[in-house]
């Protein structure tokens, strides 16, 4: 595995190397898929937030006032503008 020749595996522990997901150019991949030459090898982590949630508490810490498109408007100008 090409991964582990890198030595970037080395400073993880065998149960945190584990849980990476292996992927090249964005698609899933095994460990035994033979590389092309200028291939992006990458690893996943799964994701420790879901997004969509973190998007709904920023927003309800920030307040509605200063987030979204149009949170910052011109002096005078109609909402939206």
């Amino acid at each position: 595995m090409a991964v582990r020749q890198s030595g970037l595996l080395e400073p993880l522990e065998e149960s945190e190397i584990e849980q990476l997901t292996l992927g090249i150019w964005g698609q899933k991949a095994n460990s035994q898929q033979p590389l092309r030459p200028h291939d992006r090898v990458e690893l996943y982590r799964a994701l420790q937030v879901d997004p969509k949630v973190a998007r709904r508490e920023r927003f309800a810490k920030q307040g509605a006032k200063s987030a979204g498109l149009f949170a910052k408007r011109r002096a005078g100008s109609k909402a939206g503008y």
